[in-house]
């Protein structure tokens, strides 16, 4: 018993470590808490989708391993909680310009073809996530085209 009780507040330790490093209205909790819904989205997460998901976020982001891990952990917990993606896409349409927000949708982009196809399921997410964000359809499908000549050439 007492072993749970050291592992409760452990837990909560942990997660107020997480809170500290990332606030509600940081718009990478938002990014990463959308390419988390993503990556499950098709019912099949891959370990190549997750390992991208570590490597975007850790990359873009230019964050610690621990970092990368908090913030997937705290996007996980958002994601759980969220009914709908307007309170993500808010907040990036809030902190990020433009060309930020069509880099939400490159990286989402990134990460759906992390395991080499498209699902529907992932194809519609990025198409309504784009349109929440005010990314175009020119965009949208630009952006797709040069991910996928970036991953033929490597």
């Amino acid at each position: 018993m007492f072993d749970n009780l050291v592992q409760f507040f452990k837990g909560l330790s942990a997660n107020e470590d997480e809170a500290c490093l990332f606030s509600d209205g940081d718009y990478r909790v938002a990014a990463a808490a959308l390419l988390v819904h993503l990556v499950s989205v098709d019912g099949v997460v891959e370990e190549a989708e997750q390992k991208a998901l570590r490597t975007l976020l850790k990359d873009r982001y230019a964050l610690s391993d621990d970092e990368t891990k908090a913030l997937i952990a705290l996007a996980r917990e958002r994601d759980n909680e969220a009914v709908d993606l307007y309170n993500f896409t808010s907040v990036l349409k809030r902190n990020l310009d433009e060309d930020g927000r069509a880099q939400i949708i490159e990286m989402m982009w990134e990460l759906v073809l992390a395991d080499g196809h498209i699902h529907e399921f992932e194809d519609n997410l990025v198409w309504r996530v784009a349109e929440l964000l005010g990314v175009s359809r020119r965009d949208r499908i630009r952006l797709r085209q040069s991910v996928q000549a970036q991953q033929d050439d490597q």
